[in-house]
């Protein structure tokens, strides 16, 4: 029997959590966006794993969807300014000033966003990108 989409998501979230290889996480996320192309918390995730996994490119292409889909979503924003400077793209400032916007008005995003920036910073301490815009963040 073929999981649901949101039990796929979940269970790929508690192995990323568990301290799973994020480049072995990339093929759930990707099925995750295959069978649910609308949820831009998948995008952000699948994002996310491939900047872990320097595939800037990449995670550019995915980071740009999640926030297609969602404009307000602060973690969105944030993977979208790293990937940009991780792949050495212009208009950096732009999508952490939006993410800073919403993350002072909602201070739980705000809490989720920075300890997402810490974990990408325990499990990758040399992400020079990631460390400059949870400095512009703070």
């Amino acid at each position: 029997m073929t999981q649901t989409v949101e039990a796929l998501f979940d269970e790929g979230i508690e192995r990323y959590k568990a301290g799973e290889d994020p480049a072995e996480l990339i093929s759930v996320f990707k099925e995750v966006c295959d069978r649910a192309p609308k949820s831009s918390a998948a995008w952000a995730c699948l994002a996310w794993l491939y900047l872990l996994t320097d595939k800037p490119n990449s995670g550019l292409k995915a980071a740009q969807k999640a926030v297609k889909l969602n404009p307000q979503d602060p973690q969105g924003r944030v993977n979208l300014a790293v990937a940009m400077l991780d792949a050495g793209k212009p208009g950096v400032r732009e999508h952490v000033e939006i993410a800073a916007q919403v993350m002072t008005v909602a201070d739980d995003m705000r809490a989720e966003v920075m300890q997402s920036i810490d974990d990408g910073l325990t499990r990758k301490p040399d992400w020079k990108s990631l460390a400059r815009v949870k400095q512009w963040l703070e």
